[in-house]
Formats: structure tokens, sequence, C-alpha cells
């Protein structure tokens, strides 16, 4: 048995670099930013909630589900766009689910989907 059927040699003198794999960030690897606020915050008790309609939410001050009651999809989506006016419209759906989960209880299961709230 060859010491290298044991343990890898390039897991013990590490892997020499090559350029072709090498990222254009100087060779460092860097974590996708988290957004740990919305992923935390009461807005993604919502299933099917994406994290940016969540940040977006946050941004003109909505923190918790029940502030979602009696509001209007399209006019929280007028208040997003003027923050962010290059916010995609379909986040709308996401808005909508987020607003029927928060005025029923408990809410039908088949509606907490965004594809159900695109085109309504």
């Amino acid at each position: 048995m060859a010491f290298d059927d044991i343990i890898p040699i390039d897991a013990l003198l590490g892997k020499p670099k090559d350029p072709q794999y090498e990222d254009n960030t100087g060779g460092k690897q860097r974590k996708k930013k988290v957004d740990r606020e919305a992923m935390q915050s009461a807005i993604m008790r919502i299933p099917r909630m994406d994290v940016r309609v969540a940040r977006d939410l946050i941004d003109i001050g909505i923190k918790e589900i029940y502030e979602l009651q009696g509001r209007s999809a399209e006019s929280l989506m007028e208040e997003i766009k003027e923050l962010k006016p290059e916010t995609p419209d379909y986040r709308l759906a996401y808005l909508r689910m987020g607003i029927y989960f928060s005025e029923n209880n408990p809410p039908e299961a088949s509606k907490l989907h965004p594809s159900i709230w695109q085109d309504i």
C-alpha cells in the first residue's frame, strides 16, 4: 500500500494554485452576503417568502406580519419602488401572498405559493 493511497499528497502539501481556476478577486473567495436581519424577521415566518421581499418590507418600515393586514399590495409596491426604483415586478405576488397570510387564520395551504398570486 502506497502513501498516496492513504492520504492524498495534495491534502498534505496543499494543491498548487492554478491560475486558470483563480477568480478575479485576487485569489480570495468571498462568501455570499447574507441579509441576517431579513432572514430573522417575523416576515420570514410566511411560508415561501422571499428574503429580498422581506428586506423590502423592512426598508419601508414593516417588521411584523400583522402590519400587512388591510394593506394593498400595489400601494406597498409603490412605496418600495420609491426607495428602490429597480425593484422587479415579480415581488408583487409575494406581497399579495403575505397580505393573504396575515389576514387569514388559518390560511389555506394551496394559496401559500407566489405563483397563485401572479396574475390577480
